[in-house]
């Protein structure tokens, strides 16, 4: 009988003030999903509003060149493909209402797949059309002179690659960071339950 007053003992001595409650678990995992829908949301209104924009661009700007009216419908592409992926995505967020520890960790795993397929693939396509329907769109206005051309492809070309080389893969870092970090704090409560 010592032995389970020694368990007892064991038992009452462990630390669980690091431990969230129920009540917090539910609190993060809410607080998650509305983040990341109203982030998803944001995105689509923001897509839409350019690509209505463009449409607009379209009827109201009468270009002479075909580059122009391919720039714009590329730019079109772009924002549709941004609209198509986050709407498809918003499906899984939807239906993160209640769930177990482990539901909730298997979600985050999937949430890194679905973001590291979304950095290698969708983003590479969305942003390689758009980067080039800019080119494309700008051609006619910067085909004036010489050094307007210069100065408009100078810019823009710096622009698609400060874009490329420096904006999207800190973005994946801080974003994989934070998940990461998520993930892991989950993953830590989760061995504790257990």
């Amino acid at each position: 009988m010592d032995n389970l007053n020694d368990i007892k003992a064991l038992w009452l001595t462990a630390k669980t003030d690091s431990l969230p409650s129920s009540d917090e678990m539910l609190r993060i995992v809410k607080k998650f999903r509305n983040n990341r829908l109203r982030k998803k949301l944001t995105i689509i209104f923001v897509a839409l509003f350019c690509a209505a924009l463009e449409v607009a661009t379209m009827f109201v700007y009468k270009s002479t060149m075909i580059t122009t009216r391919l720039g714009e419908v590329l730019i079109i592409i772009a924002c549709g493909v941004l609209v198509f992926t986050n709407t498809r995505s918003m499906k899984r967020f939807i239906d993160l209402k209640d769930c177990s520890n482990k539901d909730f960790i298997e979600f985050l795993e999937q949430t890194r797949r679905n973001q590291v397929y979304y950095y290698k693939k969708t983003q590479v396509l969305g942003m390689g059309l758009s980067s080039l329907g800019l080119l494309l769109y700008l051609y006619e206005t910067a085909s004036i002179s010489t050094a307007a051309f210069i100065i408009t492809y100078t810019i823009a070309i710096i622009w698609t690659l400060v874009l490329w080389l420096v904006i999207r893969p800190r973005s994946f870092k801080k974003q994989s960071r934070k998940l990461d970090e998520t993930l892991r704090k989950l993953k830590e409560i989760s061995k504790q339950l257990d």
